[in-house]
């Protein structure tokens, strides 16, 4: 098919929504589609830039449509809109619910990827008036939680066979041959000391601060803290100076390409969420989010000690994870401890992980998300 994509993450970025945007497209790619990528901004980048950025074999063709902040985005909407019906696409792809209403007002298939809850009395009008429309569509929700927080905020039912459940998932090329512990942190020049690895933002709600709990409690483990900006790194890495605490190992931001190995030079990886969550743009998706890295940490086949949210049981499980209670320092310690003291149990945990992570690829999400449309 030939397939229109619209959404408002600024290519490149580091942010997750960006990263999630691209693993789709490429997944778009793989299925044969013809893929065309509209985002907003005036800058163009060589192909080959961001492949390497995102780790990725193949990008779409893309269109960067200049926007305002003050704006709030309707200028891009509207004129991607335009070069979007201008581009005669057999299908439009987007996570942006304006666009996706649009599409169906002029009869596009429609598939809308939606990660958060809707907002303002525009925002509220639209969802209803997609749900409704009686075109050819399909609404991919991340999380079951974040189903019933659209049912409930929206006073609407969302049964309908258009609907699907499609958590985040993984590029198995990218842990295709997973390193050991011991020869990713050799390849990485680090010291072989049981580790244990967090990689994401610093954002408010991260769990950076139970982290640094962590450190400070546990001298005898290596702790290794992959992404931040590099203002976040520079104050983590001065606050831990003053601290004197000498067992942290702080990267900054990592490309995806690489990531994976950074992953498998942990024993452990952290996932230390707090009750609220703040993204990049702000909010609280503590609730239903479905973080990017769980997956990648599935296919790492690693435990996971994991804050414990609801929305992160969706996923995984007592076979795969030790959960503690968000801000418990003390229990975290004792859990991580725990799994420092038993390497039988994180190889069991690592294994399970592992073969649960065959569940959760982009291809077979993407392909789930597009069935039915091309016999349209």
């Amino acid at each position: 098919m030939k397939i229109a994509s619209v959404c408002t993450s600024d290519i490149p970025s580091s942010k997750a929504n960006a990263i999630q945007v691209m693993k789709v497209m490429d997944s778009l790619l793989a299925l044969d589609h013809q893929v065309r990528l509209w985002s907003p901004g005036d800058s163009v980048y060589e192909p080959d830039e961001l492949k390497k950025y995102y780790g990725l074999e193949q990008i779409p063709e893309l269109s960067w449509v200049p926007s305002r902040r003050k704006w709030k985005r309707y200028d891009f909407l509207s004129q991607s809109f335009l070069q979007v019906m201008l581009w005669k696409p057999d299908l439009l792809y987007t996570w942006t619910l304006q666009t996706a209403v649009l599409g169906l007002l002029f009869g596009l298939p429609v598939v809308l990827e939606l990660h958060d809850r809707t907002t303002g009395t525009v925002g509220k009008r639209a969802f209803h008036y997609f749900v409704k429309h009686k075109g050819k569509k399909r609404l991919l929700l991340i999380t079951k939680a974040l189903r019933t927080a659209l049912e409930e905020e929206q006073a609407i039912a969302l049964d309908g066979n258009f609907i699907q459940i499609a958590p985040n998932a993984i590029d198995m090329r990218q842990y295709q041959k997973v390193l050991s512990p011991s020869e990713a942190r050799d390849e990485l020049r680090i010291p072989q000391k049981f580790t244990a690895v967090f990689t994401g933002h610093f954002y408010a709600g991260r769990g950076i601060e139970l982290l640094f709990g962590l450190a400070q409690s546990l001298p005898q483990i290596q702790f290794l803290w992959v992404g931040g900006t590099p203002e976040a790194v520079l104050q983590w890495e001065q606050r831990l100076q003053v601290a004197g605490i000498s067992n942290v190992i702080l990267t900054g931001f990592v490309s995806q390409k690489e990531l994976p190995r950074y992953q498998s030079a942990g024993d452990v990886l952290l996932m230390p969420y707090g009750a609220q969550i703040a993204g990049s743009s702000g909010g609280n998706s503590a609730d239903i989010c479905s973080p990017m890295k769980m997956f990648d940490y599935l296919a790492t086949g690693r435990p996971i000690l994991s804050s414990d949210l609801p929305v992160i049981r969706e996923v995984l499980s007592e076979e795969n994870t030790v959960f503690c209670p968000p801000k418990d320092i003390q229990a975290w310690a004792d859990e991580l401890k725990a799994l420092y003291e038993d390497p039988i149990l994180c190889q069991e945990m690592g294994s399970h992980a592992r073969q649960l992570s065959q569940n959760y690829t982009w291809m077979d999400r993407t392909k789930s998300a597009l069935e039915g449309f091309e016999e349209a």
